[in-house]
């Protein structure tokens, strides 16, 4: 792959977000960029549904960074996993990741990934939530637990990695954009960094 390029006249592009993942996911568009931490809250409010919740925090923190970087594009991204009426946040440890994937066997979760660009010197900004849903197949016990063992996913809405050894638990996926499940929808974010400038591919 050749190394990142930037262009004379496009602006500095900025990822507010520490996630790894979507610093790889950035990286695939061979644009230079770096990288910003929002330092926000990410709590919900009282009786804000989760597709609220996920285009709020994907603004929020773009707007978090742009202030702080003048002549800069800002993209800002969240993502939250919803089956039925729960939301699956990260669960953070074994135990948790295993009772996540037990209430996912055999059940469909829909995870809504948003993402927001904002330019700082001019103000514009655009918005876009992507929708994939993840079909898993009835689960075993043992097939969690060694999964679990295996990958430790406990950084991951859902508690799995699509890209890796999760793949396994799935039926199907239901997706526009496979890149949006990872955690970052690059058709649609390369759309919005082209009409802001940026020579892509």
């Amino acid at each position: 792959m050749s190394p990142p390029t930037a262009s004379l006249n496009a602006p500095r592009l900025v990822l507010a977000s520490t996630s790894q993942y979507r610093r790889m996911l950035l990286d695939r568009l061979g644009v230079l960029f770096t990288v910003a931490a929002p330092g926000i809250d990410e709590s919900a409010q009282s009786g804000e549904l989760p597709l609220d919740l996920v285009h709020r925090l994907a603004r929020r923190k773009a707007e978090a960074v742009a202030q702080h970087h003048l002549r800069s594009v800002v993209v800002g991204s969240d993502q939250l996993a919803v089956c039925g009426t729960q939301v699956l946040g990260k669960p953070g440890s074994a135990e948790r990741c295993v009772e996540q994937l037990r209430a996912v066997s055999g059940q469909r979760v829909v995870f809504h990934t948003a993402v927001h660009v904002i330019n700082s010197e001019s103000g514009s900004n655009e918005a876009h939530v992507d929708a994939t849903t993840a079909h898993f197949r009835t689960l075993s016990g043992d097939e969690i637990q060694r999964y679990v063992a295996k990958e430790k996913p406990f950084d991951c809405a859902g508690g799995f990695k699509v890209e890796a050894l999760g793949v396994t638990l799935l039926d199907r996926i239901d997706s526009q954009d496979p890149t949006a499940l990872i955690g970052l929808p690059l058709i649609w974010l390369a759309g919005a960094l082209r009409r802001l400038g940026f020579e892509l591919p």
